[in-house]
């Protein structure tokens, strides 16, 4: 049989998932064996056990001596295994005293899937024997596209495995991600808040938050942050930073606090690559308009005036929480006055790539709300959404986009 087809007919016998990768091997094998266009009449598979360093016998199938099942044959006393790692493919004169003993004169061997350490050697995970009525070198280029077309099979499987393992872990991060995010719109005192996250292919770990008190409802805090892993792991991080700032706030605890006791905990709970940023403001019923913030690594947040018509960055006071347990984050202040525009963001906006490579940058998000300053948080935020999501079309690269308003109406 032509090589191509011989390799296109073993790869279409797996169109199926399987349990496990003995599975898919023995339904294969017997596929090969039916088939009358391979030259193949019956066959064996044998699997490397490590801890016996021995090669075992776990299927056998069609017209072929049978032998005993888990029948196994040691590395050491079989220079076959090593032979195969070496060459993928041999046929030569059998050597086992019990497989002689059962009448195998010949063998022709291939290795497929993965190759294991033995010693300072390798050995194919699985060796495939076969029976032919050519028993010679004519079999070699046969097995060895057996070798490649099963070896490719066994490698999809284990991706496929991969993406479906990776798919219920980013379902089960977006119904975290989700369960802790509130409602989007707030009015508050003097102000008009909007929020919004939206999640990207790949899970982030982007996460804000409204937070009052049962008994001080003079005093709003909104946190937004972004938990540095991916996947379940930062959705659970960030469920649990939210969860101890909710905790904190209903206890009245002071803002410096409440983020040295938590950059603490994150401190113990998570290695220090699984760090997280977060950016925290306090909005008073206080016709001022003043607001206590403290930024731990975080994007700067955006504060329009439009008296002035101009744009206050909000620097970051601290370190990102999680890697340096005695940090103090400091706690600053700042004004809104009528009119004014408070855009809090994470990386997702911020490092989104255009087609130039550029990224979208604070620039962009300061034009935008300029642009827009006149209309509600809502509106606001969106627009700022829309403009990214436009500007980053296309991109391969992506990561979560959260944005909160803060709009001073009086």
């Amino acid at each position: 049989m032509n090589q191509k087809r011989l390799y296109n007919t073993i790869a279409g016998f797996a169109a199926r998932p399987f349990r496990s990768e003995r599975d898919l091997l023995k339904h294969v094998v017997n596929e090969i064996v039916k088939n009358e266009g391979i030259a193949i009449k019956g066959g064996r598979i044998w699997q490397y056990v490590p801890q016996s360093e021995s090669f075992r016998l776990i299927h056998q199938t069609g017209v072929i001596e049978r032998l005993d099942t888990g029948y196994e044959i040691p590395v050491w006393s079989y220079p076959v295994a090593l032979e195969v790692s070496e060459r993928r493919s041999v046929v030569a004169k059998e050597s086992d005293r019990y497989l002689r003993k059962m009448g195998i004169e010949l063998y022709s061997a291939t290795g497929v899937g993965d190759k294991v350490h033995y010693g300072d050697k390798s050995l194919y995970q699985y060796i495939l024997a076969f029976n032919s009525d050519s028993m010679d070198e004519t079999l070699i280029p046969e097995l060895n596209i057996i070798s490649v077309a099963v070896t490719s099979l066994l490698s999809r499987q284990k991706m496929e495995r991969k993406a479906t393992l990776l798919a219920q872990d980013i379902d089960k991060a977006r119904e975290i991600q989700l369960s802790i995010l509130p409602e989007p719109a707030l009015k508050f005192s003097h102000y008009d808040i909007y929020g919004s996250s939206i999640p990207e292919r790949i899970v982030g770990g982007d996460f804000f938050d409204y937070l009052f008190t049962d008994e001080d409802k003079d005093r709003l805090s909104i946190i937004i942050g972004d938990a540095a892993s991916k996947g379940l792991k930062a959705a659970a991080q960030a469920m649990y930073v939210v969860g101890g700032f909710r905790m904190g706030i209903s206890y009245h605890t002071k803002i410096s606090a409440l983020i040295d006791r938590t950059n603490r905990l994150i401190h113990q709970a998570f290695a220090d690559e699984q760090f997280v940023s977060m950016f925290y403001a306090e909005l008073l019923d206080d016709p001022k308009g003043l607001i206590l913030y403290a930024n731990a690594g975080h994007n700067s947040p955006l504060i329009y005036h439009a008296a002035e018509n101009r744009i206050e960055i909000l620097q970051p006071t601290g370190q990102i929480l999680g890697p340096f347990p005695e940090e103090r984050i400091r706690v600053e202040h700042t004004y809104m006055h009528p009119g004014d525009v408070t855009v809090m963001y994470t990386d997702g906006i911020s490092e989104a790539v255009g087609h130039d490579d550029e990224f979208y940058g604070e620039h962009r998000i300061g034009r935008v709300m300029t642009e827009l300053h006149t209309l509600s948080a809502e509106e606001i935020c969106k627009g700022i959404l829309d403009d990214c999501r436009r500007y980053s079309r296309g991109s391969d690269e992506g990561d979560d986009k959260t944005v909160v308003v803060v709009k001073r109406a009086t």
